[in-house]
């Protein structure tokens, strides 16, 4: 094999917002030893069994939260509604919601508050959707794409908002759809800048290498993003989670990889996968 050349894209690792949260839950398991997180805290398999190892418990349920029990919010947020089943159970909360989340959960609250029908642009499945949907008053509707506007109904007034970590063109997309089915449309961009940096990123490598690697989990919405981006750009991708996903039949033929990595990847996995690379 020909020697490699690794162009390592920028930014790289945690945004601003899942380190934040990271560093609260790992203050958090070193003052009381054990945290309790509502779902997954971060959509990093590898990352996840590290905190677990140092004291995490995942639960799906707050019926499962033990009395008194301290409580750890990930950053896709949650609902009002859970915040005050879980402190009701006495729990002591520690919340890592993303400032980026809370300000498109903020905005559909606004929107719905000077009735607006609200329209969050984003997975519907996705635990930062529900959260941003469960701040709004009223009904909330959910579109992944402009096919869904189709059928919308003609409203006076829509607002939307987005999932954080979706593509701006996604959003343009839909916006432009939904201009006809509405006399007043207002929309407020709450793409996170780290998201849309890592997508401009992505799009450079493309554009300088033979092939991108992309490390992130396979459950991570933005890094899902960035691998549909790399595709976009006719650029040949490969989506790993770890090192020992790489796969040597693509490393065929390529001498310069471009390596990108989604906003809930942590350094350290980053690390372990350019050294497994610079070994070959």
């Amino acid at each position: 094999m020909n020697l490699m050349k690794l162009v390592i894209g920028k930014p790289l690792g945690f945004c601003f917002g899942v380190k934040r949260a990271i560093d609260e839950l790992e203050r958090a398991l070193g003052r009381y030893g054990e945290v309790y997180a509502l779902g997954s805290p971060i959509h990093n398999e590898e990352e996840v069994k590290r905190l677990i190892s140092m004291g995490l418990k995942l639960i799906e349920k707050v019926e499962c939260l033990p009395p008194n029990a301290v409580v750890f919010i990930r950053a896709h947020g949650t609902t009002p509604e859970i915040f005050d089943m879980v402190r009701k159970k006495g729990s002591i909360v520690i919340d890592g919601t993303c400032p980026s989340v809370k300000n498109a959960q903020e905005k559909a609250r606004l929107l719905s508050k000077e009735g607006y029908n609200v329209v969050v642009v984003g997975d519907p499945k996705h635990p930062e959707v529900q959260s941003i949907k469960g701040h709004a008053l009223g009904e909330v509707y959910v579109v992944t794409s402009p096919k869904d506007v189709e059928a919308f109904p003609a409203k006076d007034k829509i607002g939307v908002v987005s999932q954080t970590t979706q593509e701006e063109g996604m959003l343009l997309a839909i916006v432009s759809a939904l201009v006809p089915k509405s006399r007043e449309l207002r929309v407020y961009n709450t793409i996170c800048k780290a998201t849309l940096h890592r997508q401009e990123t992505v799009k450079k490598l493309a554009s300088e290498t033979e092939g991108v690697i992309v490390i992130g989990g396979h459950n991570s919405t933005n890094t899902a993003k960035l691998v549909e981006v790399a595709k976009k750009e006719g650029c040949d991708v490969l989506w790993i989670a770890k090192s020992d996903e790489i796969d040597e039949d693509w490393l065929k033929n390529k001498s310069i990889i471009g390596i990108a990595a989604g906003a809930s990847t942590p350094d350290w996995l980053i690390n372990d996968v350019i050294s497994s690379l610079s070994c070959r």
